[in-house]
């Protein structure tokens, strides 16, 4: 079955590996089932990579993401990392390839399922139905301006500085994949900044305003203090369709958008670059849940949200809107059925670890097929 469908999984540390297992299994089911195959690669990034070669990551491997029409990732991290210094931390992978492929938009939809209403802190009525999608600028801002560092002053004291920075075209190519994404839901978008405190939230404010007025004057446009949105998301999240935000504020309000849905282990994310002539763009999905160090190998990590993130690869890197949805669904239909992973255990559910579940997905999957 040839294919030109080019896929690269980088595991990485921690559950990364386990919950990747079971989106291997899916894509054997796949060939099985839908005729769809994939050229697979493989590599280390992370801990997993500093172990065997001295690096976070190397230059081949960034090569082999920049060859891939896609790169699914696992997670990196874990305590046994952490005393290698800053340059060397596992994150800096994940850093790594976002810069060195342009990947300056970050999806991260937060949705809460049906069956997962009373998994959220939140009242049931307050998040029902709730489906958010924010949109994250992630190769600017404040974690890649410069200057940055750590120096001394003249009395002995230390001081640590890093710069927020924004351009036009920075801020104008994150907002234009915001405003397309709305006209695709509900066609409303939230600009969130601190433009009255900050100049680089002014320029993100004015160029949006102006982007709107030029090209998507269609969408509903709003602008929101980061702050405030804060508090909103808690307060009222279904006012919100599409929010697009900065590198820091959209790490921030899109894992406090996470627990509204009652758990980081179901949430999915895609990074994406600019798209070329071609309309090929590159492109990387991972999980949002991190590596559990305190849980890795005990076969308990909940699979979902690396599978949804495959989903997620399948729509906007292959158009396989179909596949994805049944695969959605298929997620859906499990929890539905009372099967949960620790992470989401509700009373009167069975708890069952990462193969259990994945096993259960791939029945799911043939149910949809029939």
């Amino acid at each position: 079955m040839a294919s030109n469908k080019n896929l690269l999984m980088l595991p990485g540390d921690g559950v990364g590996p386990e919950v990747m297992h079971e989106v291997k299994r899916l894509i054997d089911w796949m060939a099985k089932r839908r005729s769809v195959s994939f050229n697979i690669s493989e590599d280390l990034v992370g801990g997993a990579s500093i172990d065997a070669r001295g690096t976070p990551i190397t230059e081949a491997t960034v090569e082999a993401a920049k060859a891939a029409d896609a790169v699914l990732f696992g997670s990196v991290g874990g305590p046994q990392w952490d005393k290698l210094g800053f340059a060397m931390r596992p994150e800096i992978s994940i850093l790594t390839l976002r810069k060195e492929l342009g990947l300056f938009a970050n999806l991260r939809p937060a949705i809460v399922l049906d069956p997962l209403v009373d998994a959220s802190t939140l009242k049931a009525d307050v998040v029902r139905g709730l489906d958010i999608m924010i949109v994250r600028e992630s190769t600017g801002g404040v974690y890649f301006g410069e200057p940055r560092g750590v120096e001394t002053l003249p009395n002995g004291e230390q001081r640590g500085f890093n710069t927020e920075t924004y351009s036009t075209h920075e801020i104008e190519r994150v907002a234009r994949v915001g405003f397309d994404l709305a006209r695709k839901r509900q066609n409303r978008l939230c600009s969130v900044e601190k433009a009255n405190v900050m100049e680089s939230g002014l320029l993100w404010r004015q160029v949006v305003t102006a982007l709107h007025a030029r090209d998507y004057a269609d969408v509903e446009l709003s602008h929101m203090y980061a702050d405030n949105c804060a508090m909103q998301l808690v307060r009222n999240p279904r006012q919100f369709d599409v929010i697009v935000t900065t590198n820091l504020f959209g790490d921030l309000l899109s894992d406090l958008a996470s627990m509204l849905t009652g758990s980081l282990g179901m949430l999915p994310s895609a990074t994406l670059g600019a798209a070329d002539a071609t309309g090929r763009r590159h492109a990387l999905y991972e999980p949002i849940h991190g590596s559990a160090p305190d849980i890795a190998g005990k076969g308990i990590a909940n699979p979902l949200a690396q599978i949804l993130s495959f989903a997620m690869l399948l729509r906007y890197s292959f158009e396989m809107d179909e596949d994805a949805t049944m695969i959605e669904r298929a997620c859906t239909a499990v929890l539905a059925s009372g099967l949960r992973t620790a992470d989401v255990m509700a009373a009167g559910c069975a708890k069952v670890g990462t193969q259990v579940m994945g096993e259960a997905l791939i029945r799911e999957m043939d149910k949809q097929a029939a």
